[in-house]
């Protein structure tokens, strides 16, 4: 039975991720994203409906193409760039097993490499600054509560973005130790203890609004998860008012994952163990978080004090000939 693209591309949905690899829904939704921005790039390219599109109407060169215009076109870094190729590879993988006549087109496509980028110094907040942002947010209004409460939640925590909108009242165990059970990457949970003016500042923020257990901790105005450009485009709103009072803030770009960033340095910087702040941020291996040393340059002038210098014994350049003796006193 012939199998076409648009056949192979539901079935690797809805059997291959959803059912096979129980992909979680994060997967499932960037892998989607992909493909409603390479289908539309296709079909803008061919003047062609989307569901008559075949394989060999998304060869190499389309995809190629695709990728040069998620830089140029929409501005996007290469890490996304190479995210998108990842899932295209996925399904191509899926597509040789399905339809094997089309191996040797799936093939160059595979071959396609991904990019490589350079690897930026970890950028993090001082604790004055963090401090300002959290400040900044109005407790005069819900949504500046909200905020409030939800960037000293994820400075408290590491967690990731994803993280946090998918946090929910049911997650949250208060008590002498209060702590929050974060919903990590691959299906991965682990606990993280919250500061006494945290877990205060939280627990009246679920008082006052009643939330349900089954409720996100930091609803949008219609008491729905928020979207990761919600909280980037709020925390972005504290920023601009911190930074009258804080210029160090003006000209900075600030994410939230800069926030768990912050966490990690000041995890760091106050002696607490490398492996314990892996697991603390969720990190597959320590040697993830090594990047935080490498960051440090307080560590790095402590350990090159301990080092005592070595002095070379002074010498004074003498040339050795009259000519070259002319041309250095000129």
């Amino acid at each position: 039975m012939n199998i076409t693209f648009a056949q192979c591309l539901q079935n690797y949905f809805s059997q291959r991720l959803m059912t096979q690899r129980n992909a979680s829904a994060q997967t499932i939704s960037s892998y989607r994203d992909t493909f409603r921005l390479f289908l539309g790039f296709a079909h803008k390219r061919l003047a062609k409906p989307v569901s008559e599109l075949t394989f060999d109407d998304l060869c190499a060169e389309m995809v190629l193409d695709f990728l040069n215009s998620t830089e140029k076109e929409r501005n996007n870094c290469i890490r996304t760039r190479n995210a998108r190729l990842a899932a295209i590879r996925s399904f191509m993988q899926y597509a040789a097993l399905c339809i094997p006549p089309i191996i040797n087109s799936i093939h160059r496509v595979l071959a396609i490499p991904s990019k490589r980028f350079e690897m930026p110094m970890v950028d993090f907040l001082s604790r004055e600054e963090i401090q300002a942002i959290i400040s900044a947010c109005s407790s005069a209004t819900w949504s500046g509560k909200r905020d409030q409460v939800m960037i000293a939640t994820l400075y408290n925590t590491g967690a990731r973005v994803s993280e946090i909108t998918t946090l929910k009242v049911r997650d949250v165990t208060f008590g002498q130790a209060t702590y929050i059970l974060i919903h990590g990457k691959g299906r991965k949970q682990r606990t993280v203890p919250l500061w006494k003016s945290t877990a205060r500042n939280l627990k009246r923020w679920l008082s006052d609004n009643r939330l349900s257990d089954d409720a996100p901790v930091f609803p949008n105005r219609h008491r729905e998860h928020l979207s990761r450009f919600g909280v980037l485009q709020r925390l972005q709103v504290a920023v601009n008012r911190a930074a009258s009072s804080c210029p160090a803030l003006k000209k900075r770009s600030i994410s939230p994952h800069t926030l768990r960033h912050t966490t990690a340095m000041h995890l760091l910087q106050s002696g607490v163990d490398i492996s314990v702040i892996a697991l603390w941020l969720g990190h597959e291996s320590p040697a993830t978080t090594h990047k935080y040393v490498e960051a440090d340059l307080t560590m790095k002038q402590v350990a090159l004090d301990k080092v005592s210098e070595v002095r070379g014994q002074k010498t004074r350049y003498k040339p050795n000939d009259k000519l070259i003796e002319f041309l250095e006193n000129l």
